[in-house]
């Protein structure tokens, strides 16, 4: 797996979870890691268990240098679209970081616009690059576990297991129940069922 051209300088890596589900927020992660303290077996964290996620965020959270998180709450999805609300949680990743980076490396092809740091994009960079692994696999846990704690306040739709992910039972609950608040009502599926 790749690193950043600018090994002694700090690159944040960035990613994103939680932009296809209709329900719950949008999380984004950054990181910058310390070259001194390697974390092993950083991938996408779509390829790994959960339990493997678990284990390598806390390696993550010890060893990185810097790390944020950025959340979008539905309100934000709601009112500005997925993809903005993506970029402004990117933002808030970005802005928690308790180093300045000198590059941000972000995952996929577009980025949020007017950032004050050089910004390169990487398509696949969840795979190719470790800092984005890294990013990726803190996305993915910090909003599992928001969708843990939006499960005990909703327990009707099974959050717990498909994290608001459109699968078969949660478009089931959905037409048996309705939206709950943390639907996302600008979402096709959620707005329909609103209508019964």
């Amino acid at each position: 797996m790749a690193g950043p051209e600018t090994p002694n300088l700090p690159v944040a890596g960035v990613d994103e979870a939680g932009r296809g589900p209709l329900a719950g927020p949008v999380v984004a992660a950054a990181v910058i890691l310390d070259p001194r303290r390697p974390v092993a077996g950083l991938a996408d964290s779509k390829q790994l268990s959960a339990r493997r996620r678990e284990q390598l965020a806390e390696s993550i959270r010890s060893r990185a240098c810097a790390l944020g998180i950025g959340v979008a709450e539905v309100e934000d999805i709601d009112r500005i679209n997925i993809l903005q609300a993506t970029f402004l949680a990117m933002r808030r990743a970005l802005e928690a970081l308790a180093i300045e980076p000198a590059l941000v490396r972000i995952d996929g092809n577009r980025a949020p616009t007017g950032l004050p740091w050089p910004v390169q994009t990487v398509i696949g960079g969840d795979r190719s690059d470790r800092a984005i692994s890294a990013a990726s696999i803190l996305a993915k846990v910090h909003r599992d576990a928001l969708m843990l704690d939006l499960h005990r306040q909703w327990p009707l739709y099974g959050f717990d297991r498909h994290k608001g992910y459109p699968t078969p039972a949660h478009l089931s609950a959905l037409a048996e129940h309705g939206p709950c608040p943390v639907h996302r009502r600008s979402f096709r599926p959620v707005e329909q069922a609103s209508l019964f």
